[in-house]
Order: C-alpha cells, then sequence, then structure tokens
C-alpha cells in the first residue's frame, strides 16, 4: 500500500494532555489545537518523506523503513529512531517514551501516539 498523498486533519482526541505530558508549553498547545494541519507523503518503495505544516510551523522528516534516521518532534527535538512497517498499511516507531502508530485505511491516516496512559489520536482525511 502507497501512503503517498496530502492529508487534512479531520478530528483529534486528547490534543492539550498529551501535548502537556511531551512538554510543549501551554501558549503553544492553545494556538496549536484548533488548526486544520496539512500532511504531505511521497513514498518511493522503503523510502518516506513526510511534510506536516500546522499553521505557520513546518516539520520535515525523511526516513527508510527498518534503518536509524533522525526525525524531529512536535516540540523541535531531534532523535534518532527506527521506523517498521507492520503489515502492508501501518507504520510504527517510539520516539523517547512515545510509541507512535500511523495506519493507513483507503483515503484515511490514523495517527495514534500514547505516552504512558494519554492516547492521542488524530485523524487525516486525503485531500
Amino acid at each position: 500500500m502507497n501512503f503517498s498523498g496530502k492529508y487534512q486533519l479531520q478530528s483529534q482526541e486528547n490534543f492539550e494532555p498529551f501535548m502537556k505530558a511531551i512538554g510543549l508549553p501551554d501558549d503553544l498547545i492553545q494556538k496549536g489545537k484548533d488548526l486544520k494541519g496539512v500532511s504531505e507523503v511521497v513514498q518511493n518503495g522503503k523510502h518516506f518523506k513526510l511534510t506536516i505544516t500546522t499553521g505557520s510551523k513546518v516539520i520535515q522528516n525523511e526516513f527508510t523503513l527498518g534503518e536509524e534516521c533522525e526525525l524531529e518532534t512536535m516540540t523541535g527535538e531531534k532523535v534518532k529512531t527506527v521506523v517498521n512497517m507492520e503489515g502492508d498499511n501501518k507504520l510504527v516507531t517510539t520516539i523517547k517514551n512515545i510509541k507512535s502508530v500511523t495506519e493507513l485505511n483507503g483515503d484515511i491516516i490514523t495517527s495514534t501516539m500514547t505516552v504512558g496512559d494519554i492516547v492521542f489520536k488524530r485523524i487525516s482525511k486525503r485531500i
């Protein structure tokens, strides 16, 4: 399954508690909670290029499945990790103490990030 495409955020759950838990300042949480970010994915085989635009903030990450890479987090920190594919539609990684699962079903991408007992879920639709 190919993840390539542009996706617009449709809904999210537990944004504020999750962002507090990972250390984002309150003013940035308030600014970001109502923004409908756009993610663009370019997949070429096992190589992925991801651009996430939320308001004026742009995060660009590139990785190859199964190889160590450096990803920028929502807090702007650069962290080394390995992204793996589970089945043919699920990208899985752990960044510090956050487990991230991104699943593609048709035109819908569901991203679930878990830190401790807080589960942050974002649903984006292909545009």
